[in-house]
Formats: structure tokens, sequence, C-alpha cells
């Protein structure tokens, strides 16, 4: 079964196209990487998923239910998204408990003390950090609040928009550590925005490669390791982040 399939995708920012024609699937379970260089469209195609760039063309489905434009309720009990900053992600004013309350009440959920308590454990922090204030946590620890709020409704599928890269060189890995093992535990499709190929390696089973808008290849992970990209682009990124790595 697909968790997320898009046909013919193209998205407006007003009267600018920013994508065209970008059609994937990604099978339940997998873990599937946008990959190109700033500005070719990677994070304008989780918007539009998500319902924050409701101008576009083509269709969206998420487990076989087609998306309308825009943001639906519907849609947030499947699917969640993780943003790039976890300092302007989280309400400066809101502890913790506020904010993973929030889409709680929302949806009319209750249990509110056992639910908030089990996915700080899950992110790997302890009940202290749960009064908390954005300015008092760490970057890593931000982003892992950032986790426990997409993951508090107990959606199957995460939009990951370069979920490290605005952290420590230091903290990436953990970070990286967690999302896999939230994968393997909770049986999570994720849909992850990289340029970081290294990361694309230890996290997905696919990736697609875009460039000004448009995916130009997809790939097993495995073609990416032992470098078998075919298009050009895709070579020159993988050269790329090799020079960058040396």
């Amino acid at each position: 079964m697909n968790a997320l399939l898009l046909q013919d995708l193209d998205v407006f920012y007003g009267p600018t196209q920013i994508t065209r024609a970008v059609t994937l699937s990604v099978a339940a379970g997998e873990s599937f990487a946008l990959v190109g260089e700033s500005g070719s469209g990677k994070s304008t195609v989780l918007k539009a998923i998500a319902g924050l760039a409701p101008k576009w063309n083509g269709a969206i489905s998420v487990f076989g239910t087609p998306q309308p434009h825009g943001i639906s309720r519907a849609l947030s009990r499947h699917c969640q998204m993780v943003f790039q900053d976890p300092y302007g992600s989280l309400h400066p004013r809101k502890t913790v408990d506020a904010t993973l309350a929030e889409p709680l009440a929302i949806h009319g959920l209750n249990d509110h003390n056992r639910r908030i308590e089990a996915v700080l454990a899950d992110v790997g922090l302890d009940p202290r950090f749960r009064f908390r204030y954005p300015h008092q946590l760490s970057g890593g620890q931000r982003q892992r609040v950032s986790i426990a709020r997409a993951l508090i409704l107990e959606p199957k599928l995460l939009l990951l928009d370069e979920p490290t890269s605005a952290l420590d060189v230091s903290v990436q890995a953990d970070v990286l550590n967690l999302l896999k093992r939230l994968r393997q535990e909770h049986g999570l499709t994720y849909l992850l925005v990289t340029h970081n190929l290294s990361i694309v390696s230890f996290l997905c089973d696919r990736l697609a490669v875009m460039r000004v808008g448009q995916i130009v290849e997809t790939a097993d992970v495995a073609a990416l390791k032992a470098g078998r990209l075919r298009h050009p682009y895709s070579q020159e990124l993988v050269d790329l982040s090799q020079r960058t790595i040396v």
C-alpha cells in the first residue's frame, strides 16, 4: 500500500510555478528522500502535502485518500511535519506541555497526561522537561520536542524538512538515530527533504533527485552508495558531497 502518492504535482507561489509534474510514490513503512540544491522545490513539495502551499494542480493522496487544497484536519491525524528550525517552530511563550497538549485538545483526545508522558519518553526526554519553555532547552532538545509534537496524534507519515540542518554537528547524529529508532518502533513512513547525501544513506530506502522543480531521477539508496546514479546532475551532487566530506 502506498502511504503517499503524488501525480503530476505543479505547485505555485502566486503566479510563479515552483514544481513541474512531480510524480512519486512512497510505500507504507518506507523512508524516501527528496534531494537537490537549494531552490529545487523539495520543501515546496512537503508544504503542498501538508496544506501549507495550497495553490497546486495534480493529485496528492495519503494512504489512499485524495487530499484537498489547504490544511486538512483529517490529514493531520495521519500525516505530520517536522520543520527545519527548532528555534522558530516552537512558540516561545508555551511550555512543552502546552505545545503537546494543543493538538490533543483540537482533536478532542483525552488522557493527556499519559499521551504526553509517553511521547516524551519516545523521544528521549524525561518528565522534567514537560513544563520548560523553549529557551530553557538546547537545540537538540527543541527538535526532540518538535518530533514529539508531530508524533502526539500517532500519525503514520512524517514529513521531515531538513530535520538536523539547524543543529550542531555534535547532536545531529543523536537526532538521526532517534528518527531511525522511531521508524522501526512505530512503523512510520518518512518523506525526508535534505541536501545531505550521507543522511540519505543512513536513514532512507529510496531517493528522488530534484532540479529546478522537476524530478530527474529516482533510485534505490543502494545505487547511491555504489555510485550508480545515472543522471549527470545526480552525479554532480554525489561528487560535491564527497568533496565536502573530504
